[in-house]
């Protein structure tokens, strides 16, 4: 793993998987969801680095020639200025967003960019399209994604994410959205409330920690 130091003292430091070797080709970023941010008992961990590899093997199985894993801050490596909140109801905060974002800027520099999100990553990839329009994202892809964490944590009678940003609409460009038929983490009828008349297409007999590993035919 590569770890990307922001410039901003205020921002985390993030690790990556990157191969680089196309300087004009778009870079297909794919952010990780929330990792293991809480324990069976509900309770919020000491580390939330993922114990599944979805993602990166998601990110392994891309062919193309500039491809990049990105984890949220304070997985698999924690920055100083890390504590619970930023893998429970700061999960999705400014100073998260604002990380993610640099990261990206440093890695694509100014080639295309498109971005893949899975679970809370989807909504980290939208809040840097939405608040960074200077990245050229030419393309938004997400699986099993949660794309408004009030009505996500209202339906399940959960605290609401109070140190989070939302996405209240969703970003205009080129999108195509995933979910697994059986997911009870993310269910299908909040998705399909949040994905409206966007591209959408369901993952037969799969759960939101089941989904095996996609063919993104969809990728423009």
């Amino acid at each position: 793993m590569v770890t990307v130091k922001p410039d901003d003292d205020k921002l985390y430091s993030v690790a990556t998987i990157q191969k680089i070797t196309d300087k004009n080709a778009p870079v297909h970023v794919y952010i990780e969801g929330d990792g293991r941010a809480f324990n069976a008992r509900g309770r919020a961990t000491s580390n939330p680095t993922p114990h599944a590899t979805f993602m990166r093997d998601m990110a392994a199985n891309d062919k193309s020639s500039n491809v990049v894993y990105i984890a949220r801050p304070c997985q698999f490596i924690m920055d100083e200025k890390c504590t619970k909140t930023d893998w429970t109801d700061g999960r999705f905060s400014k100073a998260m967003v604002d990380s993610i974002a640099s990261a990206i800027k440093t890695i694509a520099k100014n080639r295309p960019v498109i971005l893949i999100g899975y679970s809370g990553g989807a909504m980290i990839s939208g809040l840097v399209i939405q608040n960074y329009p200077d990245i050229n994202t030419k393309q938004w892809i997400t699986i099993a994604g949660v794309l408004n964490h009030s009505d996500w944590t209202k339906h399940f009678g959960d605290t609401p994410l109070k140190h989070s940003l939302n996405l209240n609409t969703l970003p205009r460009i080129s999108q195509v959205h995933y979910i697994a038929e059986n997911d009870k983490t993310v269910p299908n009828e909040l998705s399909r409330k949040w994905i409206g008349n966007n591209e959408l297409h369901v993952i037969q007999n799969a759960a939101h920690d089941t989904i095996p590993i996609i063919n993104l035919e969809f990728i423009r």
